[in-house]
């Protein structure tokens, strides 16, 4: 049990029932406080260029008919996340609900869950209203992203502790697990930079070329959007003063997906910079790649509506259109109709991809 003790999130967890059972004890309702994470409340905090949350609290009291419900949902996670945590134990936020979903009790046929959509935002609640991650709280998301480069970690899960290289991955890499944090230690970071690539088939064509080696970075894809292991991972890279540049299609999907890298995503504002890059940079695939790359207006995909629309959003958020270059990219989007897809950069031959970047990083050819 000693491991589970030294958790600050189960000393968080005592530390909330405690007040409810002293609210009870003094007759008065035991309530549960927490930030309010509606849009309302989200707002982008120029000072250190990331989303997070306002100051407007939610407030859950057990002698409420209209919270009351979702005031006992709300202890039921607490206390089954301490549970796992005393266990040492980790299950996914799917596994938590299924714990959870008939457990009033032997002699009642009712369900506490009907629905994991039920579960899902009052862990969120927890995290903002403890200043915690769930994975602090041994809750794990879907694996997703995956690492090669100088970059060596410790990896103590499961009573074991498991070095690993990420220079000596072969073709797979590493994969990014939910939690880079508890249990996860750098040994070493010899690289000199942080190249996150959108798609894996790019990845795999960069790794293939040792681009990672021969550039010395650290060479990541999100897979897509980046998951918060992935994101975290960044932000702790970043924090070892390695800057951080970010590959993506030309279009306003691969563009948001950067945005959430560099400013956090308003679903995650609780979590403010521990998932957010602000220091990040961008280097394409852009619009003016149209001009300097001849080649490329040939190899252009008709935008859809929805692409149109989706770019028309992005112009929307302040934080973005605070930057005349992105606004400018933008405009050009929705006026042309057209996009760009990284492994367009392949038509002149394959290795062409690690000469865009290389020439594009040369002439620091980046977007903020």
């Amino acid at each position: 049990m000693k491991m589970a003790e030294e958790k600050p999130a189960r000393k968080k967890l005592e530390n909330l029932g405690a007040e409810m059972l002293d609210e009870i004890a003094k007759d008065e309702s035991p309530h549960f406080e927490t930030m309010l994470r509606s849009k309302s409340n989200v707002l982008y905090d120029e000072a250190i260029g990331c989303l997070r949350l306002g100051d407007k609290k939610e407030i859950r009291t057990f002698v409420n008919v209209a919270q009351a419900k979702k005031f006992m949902q709300t202890v039921a996670v607490a206390a089954k996340c301490k549970k796992f945590l005393d266990e040492d134990a980790h299950t996914s936020i799917r596994g938590l609900f299924y714990q959870l979903k008939y457990s009033l009790g032997e002699e009642m046929d009712e369900e506490l869950f009907a629905e994991q959509e039920e579960s899902n935002p009052l862990i969120e609640d927890l995290e903002a209203a403890l200043k915690l991650k769930r994975e602090d709280l041994n809750l794990n998301t879907d694996r997703k992203g995956v690492v090669a480069g100088s970059l060596v970690l410790l990896d103590k899960f499961g009573g074991e502790r498991t070095e690993i290289d990420c220079a000596k991955q072969g073709r797979s890499g590493w994969m990014v697990p939910s939690d880079v944090d508890n249990g996860m230690d750098f040994i070493s970071v010899d690289a000199e930079w942080v190249l996150v690539v959108e798609k894996d088939a790019l990845w795999q064509r960069l790794n293939e070329d040792k681009f990672w080696k021969k550039e010395n970075c650290v060479l990541i894809t999100p897979k897509g959007q980046a998951s918060r292991g992935c994101r975290r991972l960044i932000r702790k890279l970043a924090n070892k003063k390695l800057p951080v540049i970010v590959f993506t299609d030309n279009d306003a999907w691969g563009w948001y997906i950067y945005w959430t890298i560099k400013t956090g995503s308003m679903n995650l504002a609780y979590l403010g910079n521990d998932v957010a890059t602000p220091e990040a940079r961008f280097i394409g695939m852009t619009m003016q790649d149209l001009k300097d790359y001849d080649f490329l207006n040939k190899l252009t995909i008709k935008a859809k509506d929805v692409d149109v629309k989706r770019a028309e959003e992005l112009l929307s958020y302040p934080w973005i259109a605070m930057h005349k270059p992105w606004v400018a990219e933008l405009k050009s989007v929705i006026k042309s109709k057209r996009k760009i897809e990284q492994d367009a950069l392949q038509g002149p031959r394959l290795s062409f991809v690690g000469d865009y970047l290389r020439e594009k990083m040369a002439k620091k050819k980046f977007l903020p």
